[in-house]
């Protein structure tokens, strides 16, 4: 499979995008996904158990031992500049992601492996900046829950979201365009419109394939 293959400026289907997570002009994650659709602004994912991606050592830690500690501590890490990439491995659900043009979110359908829906998950992020091997972006932090009929929905990670601005990693400009982006996401959601509308195409679980790899090219810096 062809990493981040580009035609006209668009990844086409069942070529491999990574998505990566950018800070002080490092890599803090990347993970690999398989192109389902790309119309130039919107961009279709999909990822499956037993992807190997890379993020921060505190993350993965915190994942291995179920301390959430460690995940507070990574981003003291993120905001000092400092911190190890390790190795993990995507496990358990199927996602499926959209990625659309100037949005601070994007928005996740998990499901199980044979094609359960489980729910939906609003991340919360930089809009993404396009590149030769996929997109970049930066999570920040808040997520937004979702029952996977749209009838229910909860608020994560608030009180890391609260951390990250206490140390700077989110200003009072960017706080306001994820207040937002907040408002419009769940209206979205609670009107089964935008990227919540019924679209089977974009939502039902794709046929297995090979699972995408990280190209040489992902730990190169935006500028490198």
């Amino acid at each position: 499979m062809t990493a981040g293959r580009v035609t006209a400026g668009r990844h086409t289907a069942g070529s491999t995008a990574v998505r990566r997570d950018i800070a002080h002009g490092r890599v803090w994650t990347a993970m690999p996904y398989t192109v389902l659709a790309d119309d130039g602004a919107t961009l279709t994912l999909t990822a499956r158990p037993g992807t190997a991606m890379l993020a921060p050592r505190s993350w993965t830690a915190s994942l291995r031992a179920g301390d959430d500690a460690a995940r507070k501590l990574g981003i003291e890490d993120l905001a000092a500049g400092h911190w190890e990439l390790d190795h993990w491995v995507w496990r358990d659900t199927v996602v499926l992601s959209r990625f659309t043009a100037g949005d601070h979110y994007s928005v996740h359908r998990f499901l199980t492996p044979e094609g359960r829906p489980l729910h939906w998950y609003v991340n919360f992020e930089r809009p993404y900046r396009r590149t030769a091997i996929g997109i970049d972006t930066l999570d920040l932090f808040l997520d937004l829950v979702i029952t996977p009929d749209l009838s229910m929905h909860a608020w994560k990670d608030e009180d890391e979201y609260a951390q990250a601005r206490r140390l700077g990693l989110i200003d009072t400009a960017t706080h306001r365009k994820l207040e937002r982006a907040r408002e419009l996401a769940l209206t979205q959601a609670l009107e089964h419109s935008g990227p919540f509308a019924p679209d089977p195409d974009t939502w039902t679980l794709p046929p297995p394939g090979p699972l995408p790899v990280l190209p040489p090219a992902a730990l190169s810096t935006p500028t490198g």
